[in-house]
Order: structure tokens, then C-alpha cells, then sequence
């Protein structure tokens, strides 16, 4: 989830800004008056708020709302100097911000829970019916507004946005929930089908949890927090020797390993019933947090969606990189001569508010937009997945390679081992911690090659591909794996390899290069296009947990998300396997127990992994290719 949502600086946590470093920044002339007061919600909760009214205002406006667990703004300067903010400013908005109940000087207890509220107790709450009370006191009491509000906002925030949907105000026109968690279980951000998202969960209960009136950030004692992480031991040291059983989301992980009524009532797309308000949903394809969440809000509401208000766009970001600038890079990665989060912000958020809102200009054409990521290209569609894409086989082959030809022989599998006490770094160490800044939001776009020799990773590669190769829609990985162990995770990633000649730069020259500087030539960079990991142990049943067979052959399906990609001509397309991911994904004991989070350092064991390539069992990745005549266009 977003942290600190927005303010001056950009802050390499989670490229949004900071509130607190703007507002120790020289002060700008005011150009909104700032009130603050305390909402009442229908339990006699009262909700911290700030209202900026701009100073020259001369016609009623639309509201625009932001709940947020991260602390209200002290003056208006966020609003003046954050990109993300600058072609809303220009289009005229009353702007509000809320601290959620039981944060700063909110009322009330802060559960960081999704769950709606109980519809048959009258005096239950949720975000929904606090949104539903705040917009309705704003409406009635803030003056000169037009009787419209909007609301939007990146992950919590984006989340609390989508929450509105559930019972929405009769002024609500337009919701712009923006790379927000969907199912904290199945995706996002503490667990990816099954497997525990360890150091983002850890550190992110801590910054919400350990103190009401700020963001704390966990106090590391050890540099690389990879060996910290693997210090720590069993997780139930976490409590043992840290956290006392003081910080409750904590506490909920540990008692709820599996999908089970805790998590499937927090999964609020289960309670959505219609699109009955316009809803703009927003995703990254290197979002490092909230990467399924906007997809899976989208997909439930276009099922039914009689107004066409269900809008989705993705483009090549990390979490929230549409509030950059420009957005013409994600690390080393360029996109052309786009300003992608510019275009976004100018061609498709800016107009999606004015039209719903002040009643200007037309709606969106479109259902889906994208960036296609390869050929740097915006596309349109009418349907997602597309409906031209045909799936297709790539199949692991058992001497390393990737080919769209199946395998002819039944005795064909590579192996490798997977110890939990030398697991494999997710990025390269060492690794600094998720917050309060560092590496973290850009590592799904770091190059793979740091990993790629590792003996417990299996790479696949293919050879240089002889044509350009569109990929748009659901990925998917399908292994037929086993294991020695009687549990295992098992990662997948698929990469763009770039050729060797990629830029045309003599790196080698007389002097050489400027140091640091060869490493970042893209000549063989991995891009990773996809990467996700499924516990084993869950491959019959979310529910109910069983162990693995020793050395029995598997299927496991592992989604790989929705993209939108052209392997170039000259690429090579790789997949690299792997069992350890650390520590953004905890270690797997291999040694099945009822609850991994209450596993002894003895449960911890090492296993040898097969992946086959047979007749019978034929591992492969499941490409959406994009034959001729795609139901798409260019818009750029």
C-alpha cells in the first residue's frame, strides 16, 4: 500500500510524495484556504479533515476526496507542486483529505482492514460507510460546492476509494481507485497465492501499527536486511524477540495462514454488485506492491457494467508511478519518446474528473487502455483479455531451452536444490529496507543476470526470436514440478533478454568506461515481465492446505497477471524457476507443517527440485499472442 501518499519530494519508497519533507520546504504563497475539522461518522466517530478551497475561486466546484492512514497535509504546498496534482489544480476542485478512523487525531480504532461492514448489526462500520458519511457531511456543509465529488487515490488510498463503491453516496460521481490491494490473501501486498510477502508485511504492520500519531519505520540493526531476514530464524521469532504480539496485523497473519473466512470477507470485490459509478482503475506493469489488485476490481465490475462506467488503464510503471513527472523511465528502462505518466495524467485521469464532475468533454472512448510495453505503444481495447489473443505453449524444455515445439520423450526433467538457510535474494544485496526509501520500488525491473548462474535457479532461454512476438492478455505458468521435500514454493519469471548489441556504444574504448557505468548498458539486460510464486501446499485447495507427495509429479498453475508486451525481433524470451525469493517472500520450511508461521528452525529443510518436459508432463508458459486484426488500436 502507498506510503505517505502525497506531498513535496519524491520518495524512493513509493515514488509519491512525502507530506512531511514538504512541508519542511520554504514556504509558497497560499493559493488555497486550508480548514480543518472533524468529521462525525454514524458511531459518533469523529475523522480528521482538511478542506483547500482555492483562493480564487468564483463558481461552485466539484469535491475531490482523499482517504489516507498517513497523516493530512499542514498547508496547500503538495497541491501547488506535485506533479500529480497539477492538472486537477488547473481544472478547478475543492480538495479534502481525511486521516482514517484511529490515525493522527481520527476517532476510533485503525483496524488496515478492507472488510465491509456487517449489514445485518446497524451500529457496524467500514471505510465504505465512513466514505458514505464523509461525502454526505461535505456535501451539505462545505460552501460553493456543485453537489459533485470525486474520489481517488494510489493503494490504501486507491483502496479506500474502491471501498466506496459498495454503498456509494448519491454524490459520488467518479472513482479513481489507483493501484489498489483487492484480496490481501490471494495477491498483492502480503501474499501471492498462498506465499507471505515476509518483508513487506513485516515492515509495513510495523510503520502503520507500532505508533497511532506517525509512519514508523522498523529500526533495522543489521545493514543487509536479507541476513537480518534470515537471522530472524522462524517467524515466530518475529513476536519472540520484536513485536510482543503488539502490532495486530501481525498477529492476523500468523493466526490465518490459509484462505479462510478472515481473508475471503476482507476480499471486498466479493460484496461488489455493479459498476453504478463511473470507476477509473489504474495499474503498473512494475507495480512492486499492488500489481493484480486494479485487474481483479476491474474484471468483477465488467461482468456487470449496463453503463459502461468500468474503466481500466495500465501502463509501464512501478506503485504509483503516474504521479512522476514525466514518466519516461523506470530505472534503466526507457519508453521511446513517451511521457507516460504526463499522458496519463493530461489524455485520461484529467478528463475522466472534468467530465464527470464539471461536466465537460465526453467520456472516455474506450474500455481498456494500455501501454504495450516492447514497442512502446498506447493501445485501445473493447475487451479484456483480448479477444484476438490466442493462448500458446512455450514449453521448458529439458536441456535448457524454450521452444513453441512440445517434447517428444517421457523421461526428460532438470533439477536443482532449494535450501531455506541459502535462499535466493529477490534483488541484489545488499538489500535495503522497503521503507522509509532505497532500492524497492525499482527492482521488478532490475536486470536478472545477478541470479541467473545461481545452481538452485533453472533458466530456459530461446534462441534470438526471427519476428516480433505481441503478448496481451493473461499469462501463465504451468509446471509439472516435484519435490523431495513434502512442501515447496515454486517462482516464476519470465524475462526479455536484449541482445548484446542492443546500444551501440563502445563501452570498451580507450580509458574504458566511467565507473558503475558499464553495468548499466542494456547489452544483455533480463527484463523481467512477469514474476509470481505460489506455496505448493495450496495446489488442490486455497482452504485446506495438504502435504506434497515426495518426488510425486505435480501440476501447479501459477498465474502470471495481465500484460501487454512484444518480444522484439532479435529478443530472446527467458524463464528462470526457483523455489526461495527472499525475503520478499518468506522461506518455505519443505518440510510440511499445519502452520509455516509457527515452524521450528528444525522444519527447515534442503530439497532437490524437478521440473519435467515430457509427453505426459510438459511444462510450459501460457503467452496470449496477438495474431493479425488484434480488436485494438494505436492510440499513440
Amino acid at each position: 500500500m502507498l506510503k505517505n501518499t502525497f506531498g513535496l519530494a519524491l520518495l524512493s519508497f513509493s515514488l509519491i510524495v512525502c507530506w512531511g519533507q514538504a512541508e519542511q520546504e520554504a514556504p509558497l504563497p497560499p493559493k488555497f484556504t486550508r480548514l480543518e475539522v472533524m468529521i462525525p461518522m454514524r458511531d459518533g466517530v469523529h475523522l480528521q479533515s482538511v478542506v483547500f478551497v482555492p483562493i480564487n475561486q468564483s463558481q461552485p466546484l466539484p469535491i475531490l476526496l482523499l482517504r489516507t492512514p498517513y497523516g493530512v497535509p499542514e498547508n496547500d504546498r503538495a497541491l501547488q507542486t506535485s506533479p500529480g496534482f497539477h492538472e486537477l489544480v488547473a481544472d478547478g476542485y475543492i480538495f479534502v483529505f481525511q486521516n482514517l478512523r484511529g490515525r493522527f487525531k481520527s476517532e476510533g480504532t485503525f483496524n488496515m482492514s478492507s472488510a465491509p461492514e456487517d449489514k445485518s448489526n446497524p451500529a457496524s462500520t467500514s471505510e465504505g460507510t465512513d466514505a458514505y458519511d464523509t461525502i454526505d457531511w461535505l456535501i451539505k456543509n462545505v460552501p460553493r460546492n456543485n453537489g459533485k465529488l470525486g474520489i481517488f487515490g494510489v493503494s490504501y488510498v486507491g483502496l479506500t476509494a474502491a471501498l466506496s463503491l459498495l454503498d456509494p453516496h448519491p454524490a459520488l460521481k467518479a472513482i479513481s481507485e489507483q493501484a489498489s490491494p483487492a484480496d490481501q490473501w490471494m495477491n498483492d501486498d502480503f501474499h501471492r497465492y498462498g506465499a507471505f510477502r515476509l518483508s513487506y508485511g513485516f515492515e509495513y504492520s510495523v510503520m502503520e501499527q507500532a505508533d497511532k500519531t506517525s509512519n514508523t519505520h522498523f529500526k533495522f540493526d543489521t545493514y543487509d536486511t536479507y541476513d537480518w531476514y534470515l537471522k530472524l530464524g522462524p517467524l515466530s521469532n518475529a513476536n519472540a524477540q520484536y513485536l510482543h504480539g503488539q502490532i495486530p496485523a501481525w498477529n492476523h497473519f500468523l493466526e490465518h495462514p490459509n484462505y479462510d473466512s478472515f481473508w475471503k470477507k476482507e476480499a471486498f470485490t466479493n460484496s461488489f454488485h455493479e459498476a453504478s459509478v463511473p470507476i477509473l482503475n489504474v495499474a503498473g506493469w512494475w507495480d512492486q506492491e499492488d500489481p493484480w489488485g486494479p485487474w481483479k476490481i476491474y474484471s468483477t465490475l465488467a461482468g456487470n457494467d449496463p453503463k459502461q462506467n468500468d474503466f481500466m488503464v495500465a501502463g509501464p510503471w512501478n506503485h504509483g508511478g503516474w504521479w512522476e513527472k514525466e514518466g519516461s523511465t523506470l530505472g534503466s528502462i526507457t519508453f521511446g519518446n513517451h511521457k507516460t505518466a504526463l499522458e496519463f495524467r493530461d489524455a485520461i485521469e484529467a478528463p475522466f474528473f472534468r467530465y464527470y464532475l464539471h461536466g465537460q468533454g465526453q467520456p472516455l472512448p474506450w474500455r481498456v487502455k494500455t501501454f504495450e510495453t516492447g514497442s512502446n505503444t498506447w493501445r485501445t481495447y473493447d475487451h479484456w483479455p483480448p479477444r484476438q489473443a490466442q493462448a500458446t505453449n512455450l514449453y521448458l524444455r529439458a536441456n535448457g531451452e524454450l521452444s513453441f515445439e512440445p517434447p517428444l520423450r517421457d523421461d526428460n526433467y532438470r533439477e536443482y536444490p532449494s535450501d531455506p538457510a541459502d535462499p535466493v535474494p529477490y534483488r541484489p544485496r545488499p538489500i535495503s529496507p522497503t521503507y522509509p526509501g532505497g532500492d524497492w520500488p525499482y527492482w521488478e525491473a532490475e536486470d536478472q543476470r545477478f541470479v541467473e548462474h545461481r545452481p538452485d535457479v533453472l533458466t530456459f532461454e530461446t534462441q534470438p526470436l526471427d519476428q516480433d512476438l505481441p503478448v496481451a492478455g493473461e499469462l501463465m505458468a504451468d509446471l509439472f514440478a516435484s519435490t523431495s521435500g513434502t512442501d515447496s514454493d515454486w517462482i516464476v519469471k519470465l524475462i526479455d533478454v536484449y541482445p548484446e548489441d542492443y546500444e551501440l556504444k563502445d563501452l570498451t574504448k580507450e580509458g574504458g568506461p566511467a565507473p558503475s557505468q558499464y553495468a548499466k548498458s542494456l547489452n544483455g539486460y533480463e527484463l523481467m515481465i512477469a514474476g509470481e510464486a505460489l506455496r505448493g501446499r495450496f495446489h488442490n485447495s486455497w482452504e485446506s492446505p495438504e502435504p506434497l507427495v515426495p518426488g510425486r509429479v505435480t501440476e501447479f498453475k501459477i498465474p502470471l497477471r495481465s500484460h501487454d508486451h512484444v518480444f522484439l525481433k532479435g529478443h530472446r524470451i527467458m524463464v528462470q524457476v526457483q523455489s526461495t525469493w527472499f525475503p520478499v517472500i518468506d522461506r518455505n520450511p519443505q518440510k510440511f507443517v499445519a502452520n509455516i508461521y509457527e515452524a521450528k528452525a528444525s522444519d527447515y529443510i534442503p530439497a532437490i527440485q524437478r521440473i519435467y518436459s515430457t509427453t505426459a508432463a510438459s511444462s510450459h508458459i501460457v503467452l496470449p499472442v496477438l495474431k493479425k486484426s488484434p480488436d485494438a488500436t494505436h492510440a499513440q
